[in-house]
């Protein structure tokens, strides 16, 4: 989107804030596709290789999740705090105008 436009329309900050919920959501469908794996390795080294890239997905989660808190973008342990949030950008969602 254009930057001029994201500033008008107020989407400057929200389009981070959706791009780093995508990436978190990822994050978390890789963490249980490693996890899955983990438990249908056929041999001890490919079980070791899906654990290592486990930790990895698990590592860059925190990232992730810790960045969008400091961002005051995620709530993760207080959940009235993270729906308003959610509504919130619900309702901007649905009266961003149409161009």
């Amino acid at each position: 989107m254009n930057p001029i436009i994201e500033t008008l329309t107020g989407m400057d900050a929200i389009t981070d804030q959706v791009v780093a919920m995508d990436l978190l959501i990822s994050a978390k469908s890789g963490i249980r596709n490693y996890a899955m794996a983990v438990t249908e390795a056929g041999t001890p080294e490919i079980k070791e290789i899906l654990t290592r890239h486990l930790e990895e997905a698990l590592n860059m989660h925190e990232q992730i999740s810790t960045y969008m808190a400091e961002k005051g973008w995620y709530h993760a342990w207080d959940t009235n705090e993270q729906i308003s949030l959610d509504l919130n950008n619900i309702n901007t969602a649905l009266n961003l105008p149409t161009l």
